[in-house]
């Protein structure tokens, strides 16, 4: 999930300009594990390309002119290079274009998809990472970021050559409703699925919006025109999540194949039916589904970031819906308050590096490897999420306070940078950020989205096993989705559907590795099952 509403936008490339003054800004210095770096050994100056990508780049973003560029001149002065980085929104098409530069100069650091960095590692195309990321050569990483186990159970192939990008671990799941449209029907902030249910009813057959004249409905989502929404709560309620781990009976589930999806597509047919959903969520893409509730179509959405619905930020769902009625007011609240409302985080896309560069320019990668583990040390983390102390920010002990008008001037170009190393994750290094755009509300919202339950993830990343067709067999899923949602009666047929994914398209085969991965990870039996 994008950390802003701008994020999710669009997928727009940047790329810094080399050289430019290299003037170090002012930053604390503590020591060598602590803010990395080479200590004051003189080292050969190096000139580094950077290819990467992360989720929560901000879209429009571009980087500032070699004089304004802060973090670029304190990399280039502390380190001895000239860096030539090109960063962006990671996609699919990110994924395309950097296969394709693989074949003709790789750079000397690549991130990848977890799918894409396992058909490379098969291919022959990646670095064996043993030498170059350890604990004496990233302290910091492995401090603040990554353990050591994780790192292990990230492994692909029997082999060591990717490593997972420092992940956020703060889960900010939560549904979010209309208070003011409740207020106008009369009704209360539901506090159970079922009560959810009957207020989508309300929102969907009454007038909550009085000043509108278009048709309201409960609740939209995104369906991106290929297959449900995991927004629907139907999935929790019926204890359905992407995978499902019981480690006291042994047991795998993939939740997008699972029986109990007869339950959950009743669910959603249901609300299709009864005009409970917004009609058109399953086309949905992006963030079209947000946009629609900002114009007053629907009082329910979710949303995955912590800034979603703050005062604080300006391009959020509510200040953008007050642009458009000054009364909207939206809050936050779980209808499966005795569940996971989500699971926790397990690493996401992993920094990789070429065969060839290891081989024919192996310092580059060590000095890289020495630029990572300062980005995701103190000083790294405040110049990349935070800016210059003095300027954008002052410091109190561990308290990082903002001064709102200088950061505000950075903050779109600083996401290029914020690749390695999360945002808002600032307390993995023991320190808390005083936002003075956060209101008592806002900082009332955040306690609330993180007081929710989570459930346990797997535990593991895991892979196919060689010469299974993963993608092939989640487009027939997903095809077979939604003929059940719109050309069936009800989900009766799910189970047949389900056994020719398990055979044809070799489900089986694909879970049950999973299984065992996972059980590896564990050191525990674990059996792939059909369904709780």
């Amino acid at each position: 999930m994008p950390v802003t509403l701008v994020s999710a936008l669009a997928i727009t490339a940047c790329s810094s300009a080399p050289g430019g003054d290299s003037s170090p800004s002012p930053s604390p210095s503590n020591g060598q594990e602590e803010q990395g770096g080479n200590g004051g050994e003189e080292k050969e100056h190096l000139t580094l390309t950077w290819r990467v990508a992360a989720p929560h780049v901000d879209a429009s973003a571009i980087f500032p002119g070699a004089n304004e560029d802060f973090v670029k001149q304190t990399i280039e002065e502390k380190f001895n290079v000239t860096l030539n980085m090109t960063s962006e929104i990671y996609s699919s098409e990110f994924d395309t274009k950097m296969t394709m530069q693989l074949s003709a100069d790789p750079p000397d650091l690549f991130v990848a998809g977890g799918v894409q960095s396992q058909g490379y590692a098969l291919d022959g195309l990646l670095a064996d990472m043993t030498e170059f990321v350890t604990p004496e050569t990233m302290p910091n990483y492995f401090k603040y970021w990554v353990t050591e186990e994780e790192l292990e159970r990230y492994g692909i192939e029997n082999s060591f050559v990717r490593a997972p990008i420092p992940f956020a671990r703060n889960v900010y799941r939560s549904y979010y409703i209309r208070k003011d449209w409740l207020d106008n029907l009369g009704l209360s902030v539901p506090t159970s699925y079922d009560e959810m249910l009957e207020v989508m009813r309300a929102f969907s057959q009454g007038n909550p919006d009085p000043n509108s004249r278009q048709r309201t409905y409960g609740m939209t989502a995104a369906g991106g025109g290929r297959t449900f929404s995991w927004d629907f709560p139907g999935f929790v309620e019926n204890d359905v999540y992407t995978f499902i781990l019981d480690k006291e009976n042994g047991t795998f589930r993939d939740g997008q194949t699972d029986l109990a999806l007869v339950q959950v597509l009743d669910s959603i047919k249901m609300m299709m039916d009864e005009g409970l959903v917004e009609p058109e969520w399953f086309l949905n893409s992006g963030t079209e589904h947000w946009n629609k509730a900002i114009q007053g179509v629907a009082g329910i959405i979710a949303g995955g970031s912590m800034d979603f619905m703050l005062e604080g930020n300006p391009n959020s769902i509510l200040n953008r819906t007050k642009q458009l009625n000054p009364n909207a007011d939206w809050v936050p609240f779980n209808p499966h308050p005795d569940k996971g409302i989500a699971l926790t985080q397990l690493p996401g896309n992993p920094f990789l590096f070429h065969i060839n560069v290891a081989e024919q320019r192996p310092d580059h990668i060590k000095r890289t490897v020495e630029i990572l583990d300062w980005l995701a040390s103190e000083e790294g983390y405040l110049l990349t999420h935070y800016g210059q102390e003095g300027t954008h920010y002052t410091r109190d002990g561990n308290q990082i306070t903002l001064n709102v008008d200088e950061y505000n001037e950075i903050t779109q170009w600083l996401t290029l940078y914020s690749f390695f190393t999360p945002p808002n994750e600032i307390d993995k290094l023991g320190l808390e950020v005083i936002d003075p755009r956060f209101t008592d509300r806002d900082r009332e919202v955040i306690n609330t989205i993180t007081s929710y339950q989570l459930k346990e993830h797997i535990g593991t990343n895991v892979a196919p096993p060689p010469g299974t067709d993963l993608g092939g067999m989640r487009t027939r899923q997903n095809e077979l989705i939604t003929q059940i949602l719109f050309d069936e009666p009800d989900a009766s047929n799910w189970p047949k559907y389900r056994e020719e994914l398990m055979t044809t398209y070799g489900g089986q085969g694909i879970f049950e590795a999973y299984a065992e991965q996972i059980g590896s990870a564990h050191g525990i039996e674990v059996k792939f099952v059909d369904g709780p």
